[in-house]
């Protein structure tokens, strides 16, 4: 395959995972790494760090539209930023000494437990918060909220509870992005929705908001090791970035539960492959 050849193909398939990230509530790097180690060819530590660079376009972009929409909780996201920005330096650091069999069973692993949280949320057996518990240390640091509620019509107030319970899921997460180079955000945002008390609409957008600073401070580590390179990161970032806007602005109508559920299998048997990648000889 020619260079050029290359670009293009990388371009494309970064389009797709784009697209079908912000179809289905995804980061593109969940599709991304996959599709360019087992089928590209590319070393996985370079498919994460081009990964983790397109997470930081793609949340900046969406980002900015939340915080406009008043829907980012920015105190609960700065307090939480403090461990999932600490649990990427560790994942990243942690990804230059594991094998790169060790990283396809841990994606493998991340991919499957995706797949099931989508397929639980698609037989619609989401768990419901129970009421707030009041928290001295949410009081103190001032984290509750509200947002307006398009739907209902109204302003909807909320309290955010068991804010020590989240730092230490956050900084899991944080772990997993910085290791896999992925958003986590079908692990921070149950987190903040189950754990902490946020209405999902909320954790959504303060997952979002993030992962970019998340996904930045395990790419400085990358960096200085070697493993972005701007061939590679260059056209995932440019096809990610406008998969996501396509999908977010011109395709919400393709929204459907056929379409998560045919992704789920999809996303299950690329698991099996990349744990038996893995494991395999």
């Amino acid at each position: 395959m020619t260079p050029f050849l290359f670009t293009v193909v990388v371009f494309v398939v970064s389009l797709g995972a784009g697209l079908l990230g912000s179809l289905l509530g995804l980061g593109g790097g969940l599709i991304l790494v996959p599709v360019l180690t087992l089928l590209l060819g590319v070393d996985i530590r370079y498919a994460v760090g081009a990964s983790l660079v397109s997470v930081i376009a793609t949340s900046s972009g969406a980002a900015a539209a939340y915080v406009r929409e008043r829907l980012t909780n920015l105190r609960v996201a700065m307090f939480l930023e403090l461990a999932t920005t600490a649990g990427a330096l560790t994942g990243a650091s942690l990804a230059g000494f594991l094998h790169g069999r060790w990283l396809y069973v841990v994606f493998g692993t991340v991919m499957a437990c995706s797949a099931l949280v989508m397929l639980r949320k698609l037989s619609g057996g989401a768990c419901v918060p129970g009421a707030p518990v009041p928290d001295a240390l949410a009081d103190r640091l001032g984290l509750h909220g509200s947002y307006w509620d398009e739907e209902a019509g109204r302003e909807v107030p909320y309290r955010v509870t068991r804010p020590l319970t989240g730092l230490g899921l956050m900084y899991g997460a944080g772990t997993v992005s910085g290791l896999l180079g992925i958003g986590s955000g079908a692990l921070k945002v149950p987190a903040m929705d189950l754990a902490m008390g946020l209405p999902l609409k909320v954790s959504t957008a303060t997952s979002n908001f993030m992962m970019g600073v998340t996904a930045a401070a395990s790419a400085g580590i990358y960096f200085a090791r070697g493993d972005i390179d701007p061939f590679i990161a260059g056209p995932v970032c440019a096809g990610v970035v406008l998969g996501a806007f396509i999908g977010s602005q011109y395709l919400t109508r393709v929204k459907s539960s056929w379409l998560r559920g045919l992704f789920v299998a999809v996303l299950l048997g690329v698991a099996f492959q990349m744990l038996r990648k893995g494991v395999g000889p």
